[in-house]
């Protein structure tokens, strides 16, 4: 089966290509699309809500199937009104570029110390009219990590600035550090292979599965 996930990122599809090729799935970007991919306003109250708007604008445009996602990023012990939620490139109103995203961020971490955090994510996936499916929930989500005041050596990943501040609780290293294979899990964690796995075992009329994590929905 053949997806178009709803990125123009680089950073984004080739982990999810490399993690989601053991299921059959053949992963495309906007970018592979012969036309330019609409621009997408993600103003929703929720990552859900985003990931949906994304997801329904792609499929409209190009009409094959397509999945899209959204994130939020939260931190531990600092005040709500720091808290980047599903604003992560916007502060204060203004879109930062990856370079205004490393000083903001380190400058925090600086402020507060290491910021202990997580992204939380959802996903909506359009086959067609009819057969929607999306998720957000804890599988999704990836952390917690460490974002440092000191980013790493390493050129940071276009698109993905604070892959170059994040550190691995458990080794200590930077995300960098690690090998290929668990910064694919890092960034794709298991839980988006179990959605997956699952839409792909539903019959072509839904039904609920064991876990309950999935439901189809209609805009």
């Amino acid at each position: 089966m053949k997806l178009l996930y709803g990125t123009g990122n680089r950073a984004k599809l080739e982990p999810m290509q490399r993690r989601l090729a053991g299921l059959g799935l053949e992963i495309i970007g906007l970018n592979d699309m012969d036309k330019e991919a609409p621009q997408v306003t993600e103003n929703g109250s929720t990552l859900l809500e985003n990931a949906r708007q994304k997801a329904f604008a792609y499929y409209n445009a190009f009409g094959i199937p397509v999945f899209s996602c959204d994130s939020g990023l939260y931190f531990e012990g600092v005040p709500d009104d720091i808290q980047p939620g599903v604003h992560v490139r916007t502060v204060n109103g203004k879109y930062l570029t990856d370079d205004e995203m490393l000083l903001y961020y380190s400058g925090l971490a600086k402020k507060y110390g290491n910021l202990k955090s997580m992204y939380r994510s959802a996903i909506s996936l359009v086959l067609d009219e009819e057969h929607i499916y999306e998720a957000m929930d804890d599988s999704l989500a990836d952390g917690p990590f460490l974002i440092t005041p000191v980013p790493h050596s390493r050129i940071q990943h276009k698109g993905f600035p604070l892959d170059s501040l994040s550190v691995d609780i458990k080794t200590g290293k930077y995300f960098y550090d690690l090998d290929e294979k668990d910064q694919d899990k890092t960034a794709v964690k298991d839980g988006f292979l179990d959605f997956f796995r699952s839409v792909l075992n539903l019959s072509a009329e839904y039904q609920p599965t064991a876990t309950g994590n999935f439901h189809s929905a209609k805009p």
